[in-house]
């Protein structure tokens, strides 16, 4: 079992999965218009959320998703992608977690959309949402613990590989002056 959990095949199925998610995610709500995506952001009733500060997280939220998808994609500082991508993750299930508690019922605007919702299977989106969120910071989890994956740029001859804390140490014979 710990030679399938660690395989370099379920890393590359973390990062492309990951990397798809991310992108479908933030190209949807890229292509929306600012009034879409203000009322996503609006709609988690953020105290002192501004509506200029609303529509700056419109744009970076969704660059940020996409810039994290092509670093994913493409095997680029896997490690640090990981990292920043669980860090959403958690971010999101914070937000979806906090208007549950709060009462509210909105749809998280997660894939585009967003906004105030009828409260009909609320606790059922919430649920869904949280639990969809979890296995993608599990998977981004995964790839931070041990990102060494198949067809991953940063395993091409120069680039450094950062899959462990041991690759980031300097050689003896590079730290010794000539």
């Amino acid at each position: 079992m710990r030679k399938v959990l660690w395989s370099p095949w379920l890393a590359t199925f973390a990062r492309v999965g990951l990397a798809g998610i991310l992108a479908w995610a933030g190209l949807a709500k890229l292509l929306e218009d600012q009034g879409t995506r203000r009322r996503a952001i609006l709609a988690y009733r953020i105290p002192g959320l501004s509506v200029d500060l609303a529509d700056v997280l419109g744009l970076l939220l969704p660059a940020g998703e996409v810039l994290l998808a092509v670093a994913l994609l493409a095997g680029i500082g896997v490690r640090v992608s990981a990292l920043l991508t669980g860090l959403l993750m958690a971010g999101f299930i914070v937000g979806i977690i906090s208007v549950w508690v709060r009462g509210y019922s909105i749809d998280c605007g997660c894939f585009g959309g967003g906004g105030d919702v009828s409260e009909a299977g609320r606790h059922a989106r919430y649920t869904q949402e949280v639990l969809r969120d979890l296995l993608f910071m599990g998977a981004a989890v995964r790839l931070w613990l041990h990102p060494r994956s198949a067809w991953a740029l940063q395993a091409v001859r120069g680039l450094p590989d950062y899959s462990s804390p041991q690759a980031t140490a300097v050689p003896a014979s590079a730290s010794s002056k000539p």
